[in-house]
């Protein structure tokens, strides 16, 4: 976002409309340049500081009813040691006690601009509004002859990811709305990082002030989406280092930089992994349900950034009123547009009438939900509710990797094979990936663009493939691959990938999920198990199930010597198999 000395620039219908068709990234985790001039256009216009009409008719009108009904205030809030975080309130215009809803802001360089259009609207259905910039997130320019200066929607500080002066920081945000809007109750309401912070303040505050928490794009494990299965994601932490809005050696203090370096490189993970469990909602959950925190999540299937089991395991821990909601694409996807410009989206909507019914009493249709509602890939007009995630899974179909006869083309039947292997040189992507690049594969999924993949293209010097008979599959639930490992040195890297093989030999991604196995001995062969990742997903009858395992993603770290020979098979008493989830 910029501060141009010319300041915002007209915000115009056309540009409106191709945000609503089109989504507000550009690509990945960069936004559009029409997200930016809308939400420096909206601010403006609140704010009254903008010098000419900025707005088309449809979100004018929406500004002037918000004014006319509160006041819009740009503050600073102090934290306890002293850090000034940037906010935006709208305060209602009313001697009646209201809610207020507090949104601290996800890991965007926009800090809490870019959901301007969401506070419009909790305003307008009775809400007080409280939205801040966690420490350290925001743009940071450079100026000349050295030093920076901050956007001002840009929080001091540097980036606590999460930890104990974020908690800390939502606090002393809620003494802030207590002192100035007296409200009746208090939600939190956040996205992507904000919904982790939303779910740790929850847990945390000293005098347990929050009374409901909307968690989209949310997550329950740090450690997990750090280091799952013992795989570092290179790829999502370095987007994520990349979209604070500034240098890292600004953003971050030495503490953190030295963790970060330690996890790029592979050391002291130990040390990493205890950092990211303290900063994790799932450790508190135990203190979420103490609490009876009403939590509403939504997630999707093809999370980059989070993997949705991380989140399934939070959710399922939590005894209080919850609701999960699980989409097709990739994070941020389903609700980004929701969020930030006018339109049917029914994750944002779904998100709001949860709030209106356990914060402001609303007797709409939320009392008759059902815990857990799933898209079903890729096809979005199917949605299906389940009183619990325990019960989307009816049915488990095991299937045998069987031999592959010479070639890396094996079977999945229903027989157990052994004393088979089969195997492939390391080092080398693929064409079997689990997106083309992070997040947009999965964004272009919620628009109803799924990657489509030429498994002909499929290197067999680099991987093996099984497939199963043709059939018609409900894949609902947590797949489970187990195979014997044969490293070549002391450490390995797998990458198990769930295709939906058509006729023609196109697929379409079902799921995925890396593995890495630590401390072996190179030529000792070792018997592995790990899950793939949540998928709901119908298989034609006429279409197959792919199994590919190879051993290099670019999402991930590769714990292989390079060019070096890595074999998976079966052994006797434990036949390699993958345990498919049926619903």
């Amino acid at each position: 976002m910029s501060i141009s000395e010319d300041g915002p620039t007209p915000f115009t219908a056309s540009q409106l409309t191709k945000l609503q068709d089109c989504g507000i990234y550009a690509s990945g985790t960069q936004l559009s340049p029409d997200t930016v001039n809308l939400a420096e256009a909206l601010v403006a216009t609140l704010a009254g500081s903008a010098e000419q009409p900025l707005l088309p008719a449809e979100l004018q009108e929406l500004v002037t009813q918000v004014q006319a009904k509160a006041t819009i205030g740009l503050p600073r809030i102090t934290a306890d040691d002293g850090v000034r975080l940037s906010a935006f309130t709208i305060r209602l215009k009313t001697d009646e006690p209201r809610p207020v809803v507090i949104v601290p802001a996800g890991w965007t360089p926009l800090g809490w601009t870019l959901f301007t259009y969401l506070y419009l609207r909790l305003a307008l259905r009775g809400y007080h509004v409280l939205a801040y910039t966690p420490r350290g997130i925001g743009q940071t320019f450079p100026i000349p002859g050295g030093g920076f200066i901050d956007a001002p929607f840009t929080s001091g500080g540097t980036v606590d990811v999460a930890g104990p002066s974020d908690w800390a920081d939502g606090s002393t945000v809620i003494d802030y709305a207590q002192q100035h809007f007296a409200p009746s109750r208090v939600a939190f309401l956040g996205e992507s990082y904000g919904s982790g912070i939303s779910q740790l303040v929850a847990a945390h505050d000293p005098a347990g002030r929050v009374d409901a928490v909307v968690a989209l794009s949310t997550w329950g494990d740090l450690a997990e989406a750090l280091l799952g299965n013992d795989t570092r994601h290179l790829a999502a932490v370095d987007a994520l280092v990349a979209f604070t809005g500034g240098p890292e050696e600004r953003k971050f203090d030495p503490t953190v930089r030295q963790l970060l370096a330690d996890f790029r490189a592979g050391t002291n993970l130990d040390e990493v992994r205890a950092w990211a469990t303290e900063n994790s909602p799932r450790s508190y959950i135990d203190q979420t349900n103490a609490r009876g925190v009403p939590t509403f999540y939504s997630n999707t299937w093809h999370e980059t950034l989070f993997p949705v089991n991380g989140a399934l395991a939070a959710f399922q821990a939590l005894t209080v009123p919850k609701r999960l909601n699980l989409w097709i694409g990739d994070h941020a996807a389903p609700e980004g547009a929701g969020l930030t410009v006018p339109g049917p989206n029914a994750p944002v909507d779904e998100a709001l009438a949860w709030l209106d019914h356990h914060i402001l009493g609303t007797a709409n249709e939320v009392p008759g939900w059902e815990p857990v509602k799933s898209q079903v890939m890729f096809e979005p007009t199917v949605r299906e509710s389940r009183a619990s995630w325990d019960d989307v899974t009816t049915s488990t179909e095991k299937l045998y990797l069987g031999a592959a006869n010479g070639s890396q083309d094996g079977k999945l039947g229903t027989a157990p094979a052994a004393g088979w292997k089969a195997s492939f040189t390391t080092g080398e992507l693929t064409e079997a990936t689990a997106v083309d690049d992070l997040l947009t594969t999965g964004q272009q999924e919620w628009k109803g663009n799924p990657k489509t993949y030429a498994t002909g293209k499929f290197d067999r010097r680099y991987l093996a493939t099984w497939t199963s008979p043709a059939g018609a599959r409900r894949v609902r639930g947590i797949p489970r691959v187990q195979l014997t490992l044969t490293p070549a040195g002391k450490n390995a890297t797998v990458v198990a990938y769930l295709f939906d093989l058509a006729p023609d030999g196109t697929a379409r991604i079902i799921t995925h999920e890396p593995y890495t196995l630590t401390d072996a001995e190179a030529g000792q062969a070792v018997q592995v198990s790990w899950n793939l990742q949540a998928a709901a997903y119908d298989i034609a009858a006429d279409h197959k199930v792919m199994l590919v395992i190879n051993a290099k993603d670019k999402l991930y770290s590769d714990a292989n010597p390079p060019l070096a020979t890595l074999s998976v098979g079966s052994t006797a008493g434990a036949e390699a198999h993958l345990d498919l989830p049926l619903g």
